[in-house]
Order: C-alpha cells, then sequence, then structure tokens
C-alpha cells in the first residue's frame, strides 16, 4: 500500500520548534495555486511504513546477493563511523583551504593509494560514477589525440563482451564504435583486432574491461595493449572488475593509459540504492594535463608553506562535476584501504578469486559454463541453453526460483554473447557455509526444471511481488500516483 493510500486527514507530527527568526513570505504571485500533494500520517504510522518498505527489499545484509560484474559485497560499519565524523560531514566546498587540510589529505592519500594500486601516475576524485568515469576517460583521450593534431581519431574500439556502458560513453564523448568479436574461448580475438588497426588509421583507441565480463583474464592482454599503442591508439582500462586482481596485476603495467575504478563496488563503499557512487579517473603522465578538476598538491608554491593547496592541470579538460566528487564516499574507500593494508588488499582479491572458482566448479555438470574456463576469475557465466531446449526452464526461469529461496538472482542475460546466460559474482566476503547453501539451492532448482517445471515458470511465489508481466511493465510504467 502506498503512503498516500495510508493517509487520513488531520493527522500528522507537530514537533517542529517554534521559528524563532522573522517569517517573510513571497508575493500572492510567486505562490502555488493549489495545495501541495503530502500524506497527513502519525509519526508511528509513517515509521512502520518505511520499517515495512525496508523489509520488503532485498540487500546485502539480508542475503547472498551474486550479481555479476557488481560486487555486491558487504560495506563494513566502520566505513559508515568515520565518513560520519563532524571533521568530514561539517565541511564546505569554498571554505578556505588551510581549514580543510584534513579533507584535502583524505584526497591526495585516497588518489595515491588508487595510483599504486593501478599503475597510474595521477587521479581524480571528480566522476560521480562508473560510467561517468568512462566518459571521462575517453575525454582525456580526445584531449590527447587533439593536442597533437590527430583530429581524425575519432574511433574506439569496444569487445563484444563489453559493458553496455563502454558504447554508450564513447558516443556521448562524439566518437564512433568499432566493435570487435570474441574467440570461442570469450577472449579478445586478435586476428579481428589486428585487421581493424591494420587498415584504420582512424582508431581514437580501445576499451577493455580485465578480467572480462565471462571473469575470464586475458592472457594476451599486453600484446592486445601493444597493438592498440602501435597504430597510434590509446588504452582505456574499465575497472568494474578489478576487485579480481587488485594487489597483484596493475592496469598501468598492462599497458593501458587511463582507468576508472568504482570505489562503490571495488573497495566497499555503499552501491546502487546504498550511494551515491564514485568512478575515480586515473591515468599516466601523458594524459595527465588534461585532467578534470583541481589536484591536492604538497605545498602552495607561492606561499612557500608546508600546507596542502590545490592545482588545476595545464590543459585541463575542464569540470565533470561541482568541486572535488563525492567526498564522502572516498572518505568510505580511503578507510576500507587503510583497514586492509598492502597484505589485506590482494588477500581480498584472491579470496573473491577462490569463491568463484569453489561455486562454478561445484555447479559444473548440473549447468553448463560458456566457454568452460578450467579457471575463472571473480566471476563466472553459466549457460542454460540445454536447460532450455530440455525443460522449456530458461535462465529468467532458474532466477525466479532464487528469490524463493531468499538469493538475489545472479545477472541474468549478459554478456549478450551468452545467450541463456547467469553471471554470478560470489564476492570475497561471503563465508563457505553461505556458498554451499547457494549450490544446494542451484542444484535443487536444477532438478525441479527436469521433474516439474511449472513450477518455476509460477515463481516467484513467496516475495511480496510475485511473477510479473514485465514486458508490459516496460512498455506501459506507471510513474506517478493519480489522486
Amino acid at each position: 500500500m502506498l503512503v498516500f493510500e495510508k493517509s487520513r486527514p488531520g493527522r500528522g507530527v507537530s514537533a517542529l520548534p517554534e521559528c524563532d527568526v522573522e517569517i517573510l513570505c513571497p508575493e500572492d504571485k510567486d505562490l502555488r495555486k493549489t495545495e501541495l500533494h503530502l500524506p497527513e500520517m502519525a509519526e508511528v504510522d509513517l515509521s512502520r511504513h518505511y520499517t515495512e518498505l525496508a523489509h520488503k527489499a532485498h540487500g546485502v545484509n539480508d542475503g547472498f546477493y551474486p550479481l555479476g560484474s557488481c560486487t555486491m559485497k558487504y560495506n563494513p560499519r566502520v566505513n559508515e563511523k568515520i565518513a560520519a565524523l563532524p571533521g568530514f560531514t561539517d565541511i564546505h566546498p569554498l571554505q578556505p583551504v588551510r581549514t580543510a587540510q584534513g579533507c584535502m589529505k583524505v584526497i591526495k592519500e585516497t588518489s595515491d593509494a588508487l595510483c599504486q594500486i593501478t599503475g597510474m601516475s595521477d587521479f581524480t576524485l571528480q566522476p560521480a560514477a562508473g560510467a561517468h568515469g568512462e566518459f571521462t576517460g575517453l575525454l582525456l583521450i580526445k584531449a590527447y589525440h587533439l593536442a597533437n593534431g590527430d583530429t581524425q581519431r575519432t574511433k574506439i574500439i569496444v569487445p563484444d563482451s563489453a559493458h553496455g556502458t563502454n558504447p554508450a560513453s564513447a558516443v556521448m564523448a562524439g566518437m564512433e564504435v568499432i566493435n570487435v568479436d570474441s574467440d570461442d574461448k570469450g577472449l579478445v580475438d586478435l586476428n579481428k583486432l589486428r585487421e581493424v588497426c591494420e587498415v584504420n588509421d582512424e582508431i581514437a583507441g580501445l576499451m577493455l574491461t580485465n578480467p572480462n565480463t565471462a571473469g575470464l583474464f586475458d592472457p594476451n592482454i599486453k600484446e592486445i595493449t601493444d597493438i592498440i599503442h602501435q597504430c597510434g591508439g590509446q588504452c582505456y582500462y574499465d575497472g568494474a572488475n578489478l576487485n579480481a586482481v587488485m594487489g597483484w596485476a596493475r592496469p598501468g603495467d598492462m599497458g593501458f593509459d587511463c582507468v576508472h575504478l568504482n570505489l562503490h563496488k571495488t573497495f566497499s563503499t555503499p552501491h546502487g540504492g546504498g550511494g551515491p557512487g564514485s568512478g575515480p579517473v586515473g591515468c599516466k603522465e601523458h594524459l595527465a594535463k588534461f585532467m578534470p578538476g583541481v589536484k591536492v598538491v604538497d605545498f602552495d608554491e607561492h606561499s612557500n608553506t608546508n600546507m596542502l593547496s590545490f592545482a588545476k592541470a595545464e590543459e585541463s579538460l575542464g569540470e565533470m562535476k561541482n568541486f572535488y566528487g563525492n567526498f564522502l564516499v572516498a572518505v568510505k574507500a580511503l578507510t576500507y584501504i587503510k583497514m586492509l593494508g598492502k597484505q589485506g588488499i590482494p588477500e581480498a582479491s584472491k579470496n573473491a578469486v577462490l569463491n568463484a572458482n569453489y561455486m562454478m566448479n561445484k555447479l559444473k555438470g548440473a549447468y553448463d559454463m560458456a566457454f568452460d574456463p578450467k579457471v575463472c576469475m571473480h566471476e563466472f557465466v553459466m549457460d542454460l541453453s540445454r536447460q532450455a531446449k530440455e525443460t522449456g526452464i530458461t535462465a529468467m526461469d532458474i532466477a525466479k526460483g532464487l528469490l524463493d529461496n531468499n538469493i538475489h538472482p545472479p545477472t541474468m542475460y549478459f554478456p549478450l554473447t551468452v545467450h541463456e546466460a547467469l553471471m554470478a559474482e560470489p564476492c570475497e566476503t561471503e563465508s563457505k557455509e553461505t556458498l554451499d547453501h547457494a549450490i544446494d539451492v542451484f542444484l535443487q532448482l536444477n532438478e525441479l526444471a527436469y521433474h516439474d517445471p511449472e513450477k518455476l515458470h509460477q515463481a516467484p511465489v513467496t516475495t511480496p511481488v510475485t511473477r510479473l508481466d514485465e514486458v508490459g511493465a516496460a512498455r506501459h510504467p506507471i510513474l506517478k500516483y493519480e489522486f
């Protein structure tokens, strides 16, 4: 029931203190002509309403959430406590830098740590999310080519297994997308990549995720980046899957020129509805002069003091967001990085890979694995084409069945190279007991597909909202309440 349906005239909460300043009202011409549509409820009813809504939602704190390529892992409470300190919350971006030295140190230490982890020379925290980071990185590449007079370099190579935001970001940056197919192992087809680069001097660069969306680390990664550099392009690293390799392999060492990271994924800050997000962008030295916003430097060269100050890149491409990005997200990420340290960072990624391989190998046989890797990285992709052919049960049906078992479904129908795909990412924060339970549920649902498929066609039946008409909801959405 919506809050407006629970509203009763005359009810409310009169807990506001008496106004102690002069009340100034707008002129009649600026006043509303109709009353505001606000619900009228007692405080207890309002509290119960939002508590009820919270119980109907499924998050990381409610149960297993193996959403592939999204890293839905537990967010440590210490992150929230540190970010809530008054020195971080009672701050204004326009106050004098001498009064904000602690916050500036957070920006600098976060940037420095991300440089060490990725092998980049510089970082900006301005971008507000992953796709915003992609857009920023592509603008850096564009600025680099324009500065060199290479105005014809307007094409970006994007593999067919890329995240959907990659081609969208390229188009937003005013570039044309060239799609390169994967080979039969789910990796970049080197021969097709060479063909594109050999006959085209308009290549601006390549966008690549490594490990890719099938959870596979490309062993040819250095050869791939070399091919792009030899044809005059730049290499962009989509850092969505960095949690699989952080502390073990650095994008900078793989040959990438710039990278975006998802602090709201890899570095444990809240994701999605728990946001906001943050998509910092790092780059090598030759791109640093185009970075947006300002960076924190060790001292003010003009006053010759030891005070931290801000400096702008000499050929900055401008502002990607007001001021310094979503600052409190950076506070949470730095807390996580410092808490783990140089030993904990690689241990986290190692456990993410361990969990994914454990789950993948336990499900092999019952479920076919896309590209059938001997070893996956942080995630793996199941292909339910066999079940769909033999039983009529699709990836969607299995996903709906998981909901009845208090498990959030994996990513469905992605990557697009796998027709009946379920992409699962168990994350390093899940215990063996949780994984064993999830494995048992997956196996039971597979048995159900062969013995009682109609039951799965009806799922879910225990959730607040059961099987939806998803086509109807997409084509005819009801987006507002009719009073």
